[in-house]
């Protein structure tokens, strides 16, 4: 019974780190640039390839991936998380391999169809999960989708 609780407290305690985290990041990112110079977190890099954007700026409604680096997985994920006026309007995770299904985020959603949104990406090690319980954070970009 301890044991269960115990785990359950590990798990309360990451869901809310990784729900402050990004806020954190969006808050901290500017709104210059094409956004998403690529940074590093101890065992892997990201940075922002935009895939259609015709001013190299990202855009809501347009296509991007990211570039990543890392020698702690042969399988790294990218969740993706953005903020409008503080409120979460979308996230989503993909593979970026070889052989993942689709390495391609849209910038919208249902609750996200126009304007401006401060974006975080996350490298992560989803091995991690499996051995232990939790998902690796390696690296993290942020940066600004422009309406």
């Amino acid at each position: 019974m301890t044991r269960r609780i115990a785990h359950a407290a590990q798990i309360g305690t990451l869901v809310l780190a990784l729900a402050l985290v990004p806020v954190a990041f969006a808050a901290k990112s500017g709104h210059g640039g094409s956004g998403g110079s690529g940074t590093s977190g101890g065992t892997g890099t990201i940075s922002l390839v935009l895939l259609n954007s015709t001013d190299r700026l990202p855009h809501v409604g347009q296509k991007v991936t990211f570039k990543v680096s890392t020698t702690a997985t042969q399988y790294p994920y990218v969740t993706l998380y953005c903020y409008k006026g503080g409120s979460l309007v979308y996230k989503a995770s993909n593979g970026i391999f070889p052989t993942s299904l689709g390495q391609d985020f849209t910038l919208a959603s249902n609750s996200w169809t126009s304007g401006e949104a401060d974006c975080t990406a996350y490298l992560q090690n989803w091995d991690a999960y499996q051995k232990h319980g939790w998902i690796s954070n390696l690296a993290s970009t942020s940066f600004h989708v422009y309406a």
